[in-house]
């Protein structure tokens, strides 16, 4: 069956009507259009009179068990509302599928921005060096928040991250594959013996990067994290090291900054990133195992590009360049293999 972003005028009548009698919108009429990006849930920006939100759903069509967990992304960022980590306002949650087709969630539209090239070539230096500590500071105020405090404490599991993570996109992998990656099959033998030992348990965002941050109109600031839909109670080393990999990708990889004259840009080195991190978190030992948790955050990227490639050819993917980012995996399966040889090896540095 294949998914369909796209809303009918019959929708959008029907989304109208019900953003009206839910008080969202003071007349019954509004215009609307999709927002690009995102590899995942369908998101609309809907206009009525001078009000704007943001509508984000679930695609239809067949669905991977547990994908498009736009419920959790609500729960997270209404439970974030009064935190540091900023977040967009929510607004109302939708399990009607009448209305859209599947079930939706409203939110107030930011005026900001969202870069996907991570060298930030429009930015002064100064700028570059302010938005990276931006960035830091969210994901580590992320990290330290108490997630019983919040009413999260059933979120997700505790414990028994890593060996549950690499379980679950292993069988991903292993029970949707249609073209075989030689080095994810490494990954996928070597890390469940090489899971470091001691337990962490956080709030983590599950696809932390530049691109799921909005920034500041004109200030280099971060106003919202965005993307929810992977976050979970897990380990916070997994989470922030996930963001981490953009020092080792190459910009004509992806969209990393691995290879760069990082000072000339004002970009903190890795060494210096993590540094900052540990200054908000006070969290120690991170760098005895982090070759090890480089080599499974690579593991785990290339088995999310290539579930993505498996949904695009079923035809349920919701983004038009999905079999593009599913042709990385295998790059990235390899430089994942390369830190997991590394950490075997007892190389530091």
């Amino acid at each position: 069956m294949k998914a369909s972003s796209q809303l009918s005028p019959a929708h959008w009548q029907a989304l109208a009507q019900y953003l009206y009698g839910e008080q969202l919108i003071k007349q019954p009429s509004l215009t609307g259009e999709q927002l690009s990006g995102g590899q995942s849930n369908p998101t609309f920006l809907v206009r009525s009179g001078e009000q704007q939100l943001v509508i984000r759903k679930k695609p239809s069509g067949a669905l991977l068990p547990s994908a498009h967990a736009i419920d959790r992304e609500y729960r997270i960022m209404s439970a974030l509302r009064d935190t540091a980590v900023p977040v967009p306002q929510m607004r109302l949650y939708c399990e009607d599928e009448s209305i859209l087709g599947t079930p939706f969630y409203v939110m107030d539209y930011l005026d900001g921005r969202v870069f996907f090239d991570q060298r930030l070539p429009d930015f002064s230096i100064d700028e570059r060096g302010q938005v990276y500590r931006a960035m830091n500071q969210a994901i580590a105020q992320l990290h330290c928040l108490d997630p019983q405090a919040l009413g999260l404490s059933d979120f997700g599991r505790a414990g028994n991250y890593f060996e549950r993570q690499i379980g679950r996109w292993s069988r991903q992998y292993q029970d949707n594959h249609s073209d075989r990656i030689e080095a994810l099959e490494r990954l996928i033998d070597w890390l469940p013996g090489r899971i470091p030992p001691g337990e962490m348990t956080s709030i983590v965002h599950g696809d932390y990067r530049l691109d799921n941050v909005m920034l500041h109109r004109t200030e280099p600031r971060v106003i919202a994290v965005l993307d929810w839909e992977l976050s979970t109670l897990g380990h916070p080393l997994a989470d922030f090291s996930y963001h981490c990999m953009s020092w080792h990708i190459s910009p004509d990889l992806w969209r990393g900054i691995g290879g760069l004259d990082l000072a000339a840009l004002g970009i903190p080195g890795e060494r210096q990133y993590i540094d900052q991190y540990l200054e908000v978190t006070g969290f120690e030992d991170v760098l005895i195992h982090w070759d090890f948790y480089l080599a499974y955050n690579f593991f785990r990227i290339a088995s999310i590009l290539y579930g993505i490639g498996q949904r695009a050819k079923q035809g349920t993917a919701s983004s038009p360049d999905a079999l593009v980012m599913a042709a990385k995996a295998p790059a990235l399966a390899q430089i994942g293999w390369q830190y997991a040889q590394r950490y075997q090896a007892g190389v530091k540095g």
